[in-house]
């Protein structure tokens, strides 16, 4: 029997409607498409492409359902080991994690898991997935779980699958984290974040918002005070990190973090429904090469701009993006500057951006990153003529839970160190997991950290009450 070599292809927005609207780009897969591509998968007895999967996901098992035309059992397959599959359809780099193990990646394209992960979860949600609510014990322990992105989900779905109250604590308005607030509505509409937090409030998961761990509660108090048996910490990579170049504090300049989330969680993308504050220029250059540059510059497209640059000091191959945001974005018109540094940040007397002074680079040797090292083009300056500047070379931690919690060891970054196999912090009952741990990352690898820490807390709460039990 003989395969298709290439995928099945993805129905999509075209690019020169997609650049003025914030709807989905990518429109999903139709009953058809999926069977079709489902057919690609060898089903191979080793299944090498779970091994690249951090929440272990049955993929083999799954799309083996979908060619059978049984849709409600794929969608049971995939949620007995992950939450939030319709996120992670999305928004995941399949091809540098299952995808990349695919037998057929060998001689053409691999199968289309993220594509078919997606279209089950959406399958599921239109046709009313039904969730069967946990019973729990009047004297069931208590979870707190701090921040509501990916790991903090993972944490609480699979915590109260296996009877623990848990009470999940977001400091913004509305639970979701990056998976809200980071990434834009055309790569993940908020409706689809929403429904898949609904389907944990189904579970028994309680939502409390507008708290900051740190201010309204401490950890401490969380443990001490409020009857918790164990918390979580999940509070992501949120701090905004910057160069320290002239010009950084100028009318004009974001850091990509404040963008997206004044776009994300103010409804920018609505206006002028929402008449939200946010300035975007005609000529606007962002800086960084990763994913969240790429958010930021085609976001900055659709709200008006009508130049938008990436600057970005290495070359294509080096950016680490997902080579499919690369593609949408040169297709929607952003102007790519590579190899190219910025220097300083231009303004007028009036404090406002005018330009982004720059050096061309080329490469060099490795560094330890693997990648060649950008060295200057001594006399290359030149002046890019923008009127906005949007910073996107990464995020830290912010640092208000690790300050305010007695006995909790950070590196020098200002992580929090845990275990990578079990999320254990320093502190007695403490588990964190996530980008709070590794610095920014993936979601599915903080997902993963969340299944793992999960396990952990199960095993230490059941300790705890053996011992309770024995002191008795």
């Amino acid at each position: 029997m003989s395969f298709a070599l290439k995928k099945t292809k993805m129905p999509e927005q075209s690019p020169e409607v997609r650049n003025k609207n914030f709807c989905e780009v990518a429109l999903g897969y139709s009953d058809d498409d999926a069977i079709l591509e489902a057919r690609r998968c060898l089903q191979c007895k080793t299944a090498p492409c779970r091994k690249g999967c951090p929440v272990e996901v049955d993929i083999p098992a799954f799309i083996n359902q979908i060619k059978q035309g049984d849709i409600e059992s794929s969608n049971l397959i995939i949620k007995s080991t992950n939450a939030l599959p319709a996120v992670c359809g999305r928004v995941c780099p399949q091809e540098e994690q299952c995808e990349k193990y695919c037998v057929l990646a060998k001689k053409g394209e691999a199968v289309g898991i993220g594509r078919l992960e997606r279209f089950v979860a959406d399958y599921a949600r239109v046709h009313g997935e039904v969730l069967n609510a946990v019973e729990f014990a009047a004297n069931a322990q208590r979870v707190a779980v701090i921040g509501s992105g990916p790991a903090s989900l993972t944490v609480a779905g699979e915590l109260a699958k296996r009877s623990y109250k848990v009470t999940v604590f977001e400091a913004l308005h509305l639970p979701g984290g990056v998976l809200m607030y980071g990434i834009p509505e055309f790569r993940l509409p908020k409706d689809i974040v929403q429904a898949e937090i609904a389907n944990l409030g189904k579970l028994g998961v309680e939502m409390v918002v507008n708290s900051v761990i740190g201010q309204t509660f401490t950890v401490d108090e969380l443990l001490d005070e409020e009857g918790f048996h164990a918390v979580f910490i999940g509070t992501g990579a949120g701090l905004p990190h910057f160069m320290g170049m002239e010009g950084e504090n100028l009318n004009g300049v974001y850091s990509a973090n404040e963008f997206l989330t004044r776009c994300n969680l103010m409804k920018a993308y609505q206006f002028p429904a929402y008449k939200t504050p946010i300035h975007v220029g005609k000529n606007v250059a962002v800086i960084g090469g990763g994913n969240v540059a790429l958010d930021a510059a085609r976001t900055a497209l659709r709200l008006g701009a009508q130049k938008v640059y990436i600057v970005y000091r290495r070359s294509e191959e080096e950016m680490p993006a997902r080579r499919e945001e690369v593609h949408h974005a040169e297709e929607e018109g952003v102007d790519f500057r590579l190899l190219t540094s910025p220097l300083s940040i231009a303004s007028d007397t009036k404090g406002w951006v005018t330009g982004l002074k720059t050096l061309r680079m080329e490469l060099g040797e490795q560094d330890s990153s693997g990648r060649r090292r950008p060295v200057e083009v001594v006399g290359s300056e030149a002046e890019l003529a923008v009127d906005t500047v949007i910073i996107a070379i990464g995020q830290g931690p912010n640092p208000l839970v690790q300050a305010t919690t007695t006995g909790l060891a950070v590196d020098k970054r200002g992580n929090i160190v845990a275990d990578a196999e079990t999320g254990e912090t320093s502190r007695m009952g403490v588990f964190a997991g996530g980008d709070i741990v590794t610095g920014a990352a993936t979601v599915i690898l903080a997902m993963g950290a969340g299944k793992k820490a999960a396990t952990a807390i199960d095993a230490y709460l059941q300790k705890l009450k053996t011992a309770q039990a024995c002191s008795v």
